[in-house]
């Protein structure tokens, strides 16, 4: 998917690929190829007219400049296989306990919109899927891109089955943050002790409290100290810790786990790039 000169790196999905080939932290064989979900698949979580305009290409200019993104076909197509990946490794993780989908994590669509970068919600999809093919019942999405996940939230309001955990940059993008069932909202500058700490203080508790049937985990790279779009101030050390304690967790309880790359735009490519694959070292060393 190339959409011209944009903060957004859609080089990175191949660019983490590649790397994790070359390394021998993935094997080809062990990469599955995703198919696009239907437009059925989609208005489980979206509204139908919306999904209409999208694949008919009759947004609205106002729907593009809150998409921040330029519509075309080929990013409306690369948008429904993102949809595919995401449900495809939630089937996988409900079969071998943890999948990671190389790309994903699009937590600013909305049921009737779309806005900051994301299109369509793979998320919200992929559990209203697996609900409807029967093999969840309660899920729970734990977003710790540095952006509040909005559109997540309002997809999922009042849905008691569906627990919705963000911890974001307060200050940050969306400036309207409708509520999850539990937002943590950081300070400007927070680094990794801090940030730890706050994820300590919630997570295992949620994990427990909830007891889902599978997780959702957003691992985004902008929580790190140098991302044009974030203003924490994690480390490549800090992120790897907060992956790993996602993870351990969710394999010591048995729980499934998909693991999405979600936001990333560091003032070097090559450091979103290498956070990322952090993200799937530490996901095969916790037993994936």
């Amino acid at each position: 998917m190339e959409i011209g000169a944009h903060v957004f790196p859609t080089e990175k999905y191949r660019l983490v690929k590649d790397r994790l080939v070359s390394e021998g932290i993935l094997n080809p064989d062990d990469l599955h190829r995703p198919t696009p979900v239907t437009s059925n698949d989609i208005t489980r979580a979206h509204d139908r007219e919306y999904v209409a305009r999208v694949m008919d290409g009759r947004l609205s200019p106002m729907e593009e400049r809150l998409l921040e993104l330029p519509y075309s076909e080929t990013l409306r197509d690369a948008f429904v296989l993102f949809c595919g990946g995401t449900l495809l490794a939630g089937r996988l993780a409900l079969a071998r306990e943890m999948a990671i989908h190389l790309g994903g994590g699009f937590h600013h669509a909305f049921a009737d919109h779309g806005e900051g970068f994301c299109l369509f919600n793979d998320v919200a999809i992929a559990v209203r899927c697996l609900e409807h093919e029967g093999v969840i019942e309660r899920s729970l999405v734990v977003d710790l891109d540095v952006h509040h996940g909005n559109g997540t939230a309002a997809i999922f309001e009042d849905v008691p089955e569906v627990f919705t955990f963000s911890m974001h940059q307060e200050s940050n993008y969306p400036a309207l943050k409708p509520p999850s069932d539990l937002d943590v909202g950081l300070a400007d500058g927070v680094g990794d002790d801090r940030y730890l700490s706050v994820l300590d203080e919630h997570w295992p508790a949620i994990l427990e409290t909830h007891a889902p049937d599978i997780v959702f985990f957003l691992a985004g790279a902008d929580p790190f100290r140098e991302d044009q779009l974030g203003g924490l101030r994690l480390s490549f050390d800090g992120l790897r810790a907060r992956d790993r304690r996602v993870l351990r967790a969710c394999r010591q309880t048995g729980v499934p786990v998909v693991v999405l790359l979600a936001g990333g735009y560091a003032l070097r490519r090559e450091d979103t790039v290498e956070i990322h694959c952090n993200t799937v070292r530490e996901a095969i060393a916790s037993g994936g």
